[in-house]
């Protein structure tokens, strides 16, 4: 498996995300953000950063960038795309995800390690951890509190695309969501940083099931809702 890991004007957690799949066993490569095709690429990652500065709001300049029609395509292909931090944020602005990102509760930037737990590990990305799995990733954003409309939140909940939640709301989001996936089962989003949990010496290494899952990643996989 080789992964694109995309950088837009500043991205700040790209090396991160790189190392964090070599580690698990695959490959990586970045990819700036003015290439339109990806198709050389077995699945997309997206990181933490300040894309455009986060001017307007976070994720929305880099929404129209070259590369999003690519990454879009890359979906579509059924290839794993994922989107950590402004990486989510980007996700939810080109409609890959729905709902968004707002200012933290606290209207305060928040970095510290964050205990969550994983609500679902019935997707290609979490089968790896056992349900209700309680692990800790960092978060480090300023606007990190999920929001969406009480229609949104119902199909969340039916579809079962709430993967990763707080134990702790850090932001305010809604009903503690910290990560949710697509109807497909393709496509997550999530506000921590599972790519900043590998190694335990560190804090944890609750992150590398997750990358090392991905790296497994079968091209035709059934998503059990």
């Amino acid at each position: 498996m080789k992964f694109a890991v995309i950088r837009f004007p500043g991205s700040n957690c790209d090396r991160d995300m790189l190392n964090a799949i070599i580690k698990a066993g695959g490959e990586a490569e970045y990819v700036d953000y003015r290439e339109t095709s990806l198709s050389k690429f077995d699945g997309v990652l997206i990181p933490g950063g300040f894309s455009f500065g986060d001017y307007l709001r976070s994720g929305a300049m880099a929404s129209v960038a070259p590369i999003t029609s690519a990454i879009k395509e890359a979906a579509a292909d059924n290839k794993p795309v994922l989107g950590v931090c402004n990486g989510f944020q980007i996700l939810t602005e080109i409609g890959l995800l729905p709902g968004a990102l707002i200012f933290n509760d606290t209207h305060t930037f928040i970095s510290r390690n964050e205990t969550l737990t994983i609500t679902n590990n019935e997707t290609p990305f979490t089968s790896q951890y056992e349900k209700e799995e309680s692990v800790v990733y960092p978060v480090a954003h300023g606007e990190g509190h999920y929001y969406c409309d009480d229609e949104t939140y119902a199909q969340l909940l039916k579809n079962n695309q709430i993967v990763l939640t707080y134990t702790d709301n850090p932001n305010g989001s809604r009903n503690d969501i910290a990560g949710i996936i697509n109807e497909n089962g393709n496509v997550l989003g999530m506000m921590p940083h599972p790519e900043r949990a590998l190694e335990a010496l560190l804090g944890s290494d609750d992150g590398m099931k997750l990358f090392e899952r991905m790296t497994e990643w079968e091209a035709e996989h059934d998503y059990i809702h």
